[in-house]
């Protein structure tokens, strides 16, 4: 690989590393802005059900003060003053639908030995047995104290969860005397205030919702201590922003909050970026693409140089080698050293052979650059081929006799196509010294001019080697020659058969090369197009 190449090459291969360390930056740039805008959704979220739990203990506490408010707890029972009776809460209990419909019991416990008394309902034995033993041990411990509106307490008993709330008499200085208290279910009683603060709460700043109500923008789901859902909203969603907060009261409640899809936008700038990570490896892509294509280029470039080169040391060559001729015998001629008259013939003739040769070879360099300009045009008219491809092979026949090579023609006179007189003429002689030059010596060259269905079909048919099936298409490219080829004596410029092909393109023909008759030597083949009607033969 030649220096300028290598470098380009590693020109090329760092900015394809530049271009993967920016998709890489522009990656992880994007995505750990994602990473904090999700993180800050999943807050939003986390702050939701934290508000939403605010608001529904606010209402349960309202609501339970309400209930135990008959009592007075912090008021102090006189001196001598009898305990109030459970009975007191009757009314205020019954307004509210604490568990079961009925008449709920209330109870009574008094404080010093642990009377158990209660109202309307009754409570089954190891109900009342948790109830009393629970508060008197509380209230002695000191764990309730004489600020408290109510205290609550929720453990299993007898394999349910359960959950009372009560409030404690206190006497002077502070000595508690009794505690008055109702069981509370809050999958009846608090479900009334789900509803509530979800229909009407405000969860979130009002500047981002901007009056949206709640059902629009998150649904809710809420579950006691246990796991059991307790409330779920009417509308679930299923978005990928979710939290949840632990109310530890009346034995847990957690609420879990899930915005709705898209909701983003509305409470972040621009909301959750969407991911980048297919666009960027499909820039990455295209830039490996590119990268691919301009090292495939260089090394392109680098091989058509070398390409070029040889082609210039080959001209070179073929060109010496007839002007040698022509000079030698063309002094030969002046200074008037020919023996006899048939020296002199002899000199004429080969004079006029390299001539043919020189003339040919430039011919074909000529065409050739043409066709890489582009500027290939041709004059084509209907008119008889048989005399076109007679002269050509009259044309090339001294040079095919100098190699000792026969030429045979089959000529069908009535084949006619639109064609251009030079370029035919150029077709023909290509083929017959590629023939000439890559058979051996005394071989047979045949040329067939015939018509095949409408069509003139031209083939030269030669005893060389042939060509493998796997090179069939490659010899018809410029600069090529056969792996066998390479090293061997035979010289060419490496563009005759690709003047051919543009010449055979350009009339609108094909051209093929397939395996001679009885299977040794080659035979190319030219199919031309079929004259039509509106053209004449000239």
């Amino acid at each position: 690989m030649a220096p300028r190449t290598r470098s380009l090459t590693a020109i090329l291969l760092l900015t394809f590393a530049l271009a993967g360390f920016l998709t890489y930056e522009a990656w992880d740039a994007t995505h750990r802005h994602r990473a904090h805008a999700e993180r800050t959704m999943r807050d939003y979220a986390g702050f939701a059900a934290w508000e939403f739990n605010s608001s529904v203990k606010d209402q349960l506490y309202t609501s339970l003060v309400w209930i135990l408010g008959p009592i007075g707890g912090q008021e102090w029972l006189a001196p001598g003053a009898p305990l109030p009776s459970p009975a007191a809460l009757a009314s205020t209990v019954a307004a509210k639908r604490l568990c079961e419909a009925g008449n709920p019991p209330i109870f009574r416990v008094r404080i010093a030995d642990g009377e158990f008394l209660t109202h309307g309902g009754e409570f089954d034995a190891p109900m009342a047995r948790w109830i009393r033993d629970t508060i008197v041990s509380e209230v002695r411990s000191g764990t309730y104290t004489a600020d408290w509106f109510y205290g609550s307490v929720t453990a299993p008993v007898e394999g349910r969860q359960r959950s009372i709330v009560y409030q404690v008499k206190w006497a002077g200085r502070g000595k508690p005397v009794a505690a008055y208290g109702f069981e509370i279910c809050l999958d009846r009683f608090a479900v009334p205030y789900f509803e509530k603060v979800y229909q009407k709460g405000m969860m979130l700043p009002p500047s981002l919702v901007q009056g949206l109500p709640n059902d629009s923008l998150f649904s809710v789901e809420i579950r006691d201590g246990t796991g059991r859902t307790l409330y779920r909203s009417p509308v679930q969603y299923a978005g990928p922003f979710t939290n949840e907060h632990v109310l530890t009261h009346l034995g847990g409640i957690t609420t879990r909050v899930t915005f709705r899809e898209g909701t983003d936008a509305r409470l972040l700038i621009g909301g959750v970026p969407r991911s980048r990570l297919p666009l960027l490896l499909a820039a990455l892509a295209l830039t490996l693409l590119l990268v691919g294509t301009g090292i495939a280029q260089v090394r392109r470039e680098e091989e058509l140089q070398r390409l070029r080169t040889d082609f210039i040391a080959s001209v070179s060559h073929e060109l010496r080698t007839p002007l040698a001729q022509l000079r030698m015998f063309a002094e030969t001629l002046l200074l008037g050293r020919v023996r006899s008259e048939e020296e002199r013939s002899r000199s004429l003739r080969i004079i006029d052979q390299e001539a043919r040769r020189l003339s040919h070879l430039v011919e074909n360099i000529l065409q050739f650059s043409r066709a890489e300009r582009s500027a290939v045009r041709l004059n084509r008219c209907a008119l008889p081929l048989a005399p076109q491809v007679r002269d050509a092979v009259e044309a090339f026949a001294p040079v095919a006799a100098a190699r000792k090579v026969r030429l045979e023609t089959a000529l069908a006179e009535d084949v006619t196509a639109s064609v251009d007189p030079d370029a035919v003429r150029q077709i023909l002689l290509n083929l017959l010294d590629n023939a000439v030059k890559y058979g051996p010596a005394g071989q047979l060259v045949r040329v067939t001019l015939a018509d095949d269905a409408g069509r003139a079909r031209l083939t030269v048919d030669d005893e060389g080697p042939g060509i493998p099936d796997a090179d069939r298409v490659r010899v018809w490219k410029a600069f090529q020659r056969l792996e066998r080829d390479v090293n061997s004596a035979v010289a060419g410029s490496g563009i005759g058969l690709a003047v051919v092909c543009e010449l055979v393109l350009a009339h609108g023909a094909k051209a093929w090369v397939e395996d001679a008759p009885g299977g040794h030597g080659a035979r190319f083949v030219i199919l031309f197009p079929p004259v039509h009607g509106t053209e004449s033969a000239a």
